[in-house]
């Protein structure tokens, strides 16, 4: 997602449509200072979709993984690879370098979600499919209990371009050790744009929200759940400017042989992807 009109002095859009086609709306600065909301997760739990064995325990704990790993990052079935850059007790910061496949559900017919209506998007059937991530390296923080992670995105001069919050169930790892997290998107993004008069928080995707309630993706109570989740967001980042926001991250840039492009690994999932084409 890029961001919104930049030049110095000109009016702001309050709502707009992002690359994705996603719509994406303005939130009023003097929301980011109201008390933080509770969000109680429990209705999102029966979300998580794996095809791997658990158990499972959350991100934070030790062991932890080794800085320059091969991590696996699941979320429900799409896979993409990171180098670990760091993991202890506050969470997980990894590298995803550009030009690397991803595995990713894909609409049977092949037609972009962008070019489809949002009511659409929600009734399509899927099937996973190999893609290569498009753009820079990404680096991604996911705090330890946390229902989202921090993307920091980079223009193509390697300068840092923004934050991209990703609403997501809090990330959970296998109790073996074995080097993968797992999570699941849940529709529901932030955009932080950075300007001198302070940040300000666009929300992404509401509409496709509404409409994966209304088309049965998610109940009632899952819906506000998340809107919730993007309340807590707003405020953590917006006003606290919580962790990882307090580290300088912007300026973190991977040793050169981490930014070379990863293939997938040949697990079962992703063989079936590749005999499909």
């Amino acid at each position: 997602m890029s961001e919104p009109v930049t030049s110095e002095g000109s009016t702001v859009r309050d709502t707009w449509v992002t690359p994705s086609g996603g719509l994406a709306r303005r939130l009023a600065s003097e929301s980011y200072a109201a008390p933080a909301p509770s969000a109680d997760l429990s209705p999102l739990e029966e979300l998580r979709t794996t095809d791997l064995p658990g158990p499972y325990r959350r991100l934070g704990d030790p062991p932890y993984f080794a800085t320059g790993e091969l991590l696996s990052w699941y979320s429900g079935r799409s896979l993409a690879l990171h180098h670990v850059v760091r993991d202890d007790e506050r969470g997980l910061v990894a590298w995803q370098p550009g030009g690397s496949e991803v595995l990713v559900g894909a609409p049977l017919d092949g037609k972009e979600m962008r070019d489809r209506p949002v009511a659409e998007r929600i009734t399509l059937d899927h099937e996973m499919r190999i893609r290569t991530w498009r753009g820079p390296g990404i680096l991604r923080v996911a705090p330890t209990g946390k229902p989202w992670s921090l993307w920091y995105f980079t223009n193509e001069a390697g300068s840092f371009a923004g934050h991209y919050v990703n609403i997501e169930l809090p990330h959970e790892r296998p109790v073996s050790g074995e080097q993968r997290v797992h999570t699941r998107d849940l529709t529901l993004d932030l955009w932080l744009e950075h300007t001198q008069q302070g940040p300000k928080v666009w929300l992404k995707d509401e509409d496709e929200l509404d409409a994966g309630v209304e088309g049965g993706r998610y109940t009632a109570d899952q819906g506000a759940t998340i809107r919730a989740i993007g309340d807590l967001a707003r405020y953590e980042f917006g006003h606290l400017r919580s962790w990882p926001l307090d580290e300088g991250w912007e300026d973190y840039r991977p040793p050169p042989e981490w930014d070379e492009p990863l293939s997938l690994p040949d697990l079962p999932a992703v063989l079936e992807a590749r005999a499909r084409g």
